[in-house]
């Protein structure tokens, strides 16, 4: 059987990284007997250049039939207004396809420095649907609103539902990777309502778990404690956007968000998909540092069963990163994308399986 994972390169840097996602996929799975096909669409600026909008429908079409999707980064914020096309392809699918987790590890590699001297070996579980997000959080139109000018109102929307399933992705994860604890990150001193509501949801779960430790830190506290005692965090579960920030901070913390890794995840789909933005400015010019869409490759290609060819792809990472001599610019090193790119798949090759 075929896995066939659709590829959609968004703006900026993300054609770039996507052709060097696409070699090191294509290598990981024929050295480890994946049949594996790669096709690619187009979303963004020049899907809107088709007269198109930035992610058409037939796009949302294709990506629930797939068995996954790797999303490169989006220029979302340069997009038109939506009335004329400019949709956030990243906000589109997560609520057509209903991916509602967004796992993101923030985990340091050997030999790359960290800001702050520290190593960390986390991951956190977002919920991605609900909240703050106004593009996604309403059945239709948007979750925020200007009632007269010069005031301008959001909504907030926590459901049981939607933290239910946060709450038991991040403890079957927890439990099925020998992880030891799980922190649920809130703000309920303020929002006793809607925080209250995930908080209760959350421990319920956790007392279906006894086996794994759980407690609770308020959002500023766990942005402080990220930073002086990242050690202390194993796990974590939280809402929308508190996990979006979070997340951004905990991977810069563990060495850059060029090396952070995502993939969102719902009932019947999947999605690989870079933390970082789109990078305009060095675009076209082989300066990027594909690591972050690779990686997110490698957590899909391992959720869908093909976990010797994610752990060579990681592997592979892990060995290139390691020596100052095949890093790209950005880390120090000499290589651009397409170098950088090339060593992997060395590496990929001459590996022993």
């Amino acid at each position: 059987m075929t896995t066939s994972l659709l590829c959609l390169a968004g703006d900026g840097i993300g054609p770039e990284i996507m052709a060097a996602t696409k070699e090191v996929v294509e290598t990981g799975c024929a050295k480890n007997g994946v049949k594996i096909e790669l096709p690619e669409r187009l979303i963004g600026f020049r899907a809107l250049d088709d007269g198109l909008s930035t992610i058409p429908q037939s796009v949302i079409d294709a990506a629930r039939e797939s068995d996954g999707i790797v999303l490169g980064p989006v220029s979302h914020n340069d997009y038109p207004p939506r009335e004329e096309g400019g949709l956030n392809p990243s906000g589109v699918l997560r609520k057509e396809l209903d991916l509602f987790a967004n796992i993101r590890p923030a985990r340091s590699f050997a030999g790359v420095r960290t800001p702050t001297g520290k190593q960390l070996d986390l991951v956190i579980f977002r919920e991605n649907l609900e909240g703050f997000y106004a593009d996604r959080n309403l059945h239709a139109g948007s979750g925020e609103f200007m009632p007269v000018p010069g005031v301008a109102m959001a909504m907030r929307l926590i459901t049981e539902h939607g933290s239910e399933r946060i709450g038991r992705a991040a403890f079957d994860f927890a439990a099925a990777n020998g992880r030891k604890r799980v922190t649920a990150i809130h703000k309920a001193n303020v929002m006793r309502t809607s925080d209250g509501l995930f908080l209760e949801t959350i421990r319920r779960i956790a007392g279906e778990h006894p086996e794994i430790q759980y407690d609770e830190v308020l959002v500023d506290a766990a942005a402080a404690l990220l930073v002086r005692d990242p050690g202390r965090f194993d796990v974590i579960v939280t809402t929308n956007m508190f996990g979006d920030i979070l997340s951004d901070l905990a991977t810069e913390l563990a060495g850059g968000l060029g090396l952070a890794a995502s993939l969102n995840l719902g009932p019947e789909s999947a999605a690989a998909q870079a933390q970082h933005g789109s990078a305009p400015d060095i675009a076209g010019q082989d300066r990027a540092n594909p690591t972050s869409l690779i990686g997110s490759a490698a957590m899909l290609l391992r959720y869908l069963g093909h976990v010797n060819a994610a752990s060579s792809i990681e592997a592979a990472l892990g060995k290139a990163l390691a020596s100052p001599e095949t890093r790209t610019a950005d880390l120090g090193g000499p290589l651009g994308t397409r170098a950088f790119t090339s060593v992997l798949v060395d590496l990929i090759q001459e590996a022993d399986i």
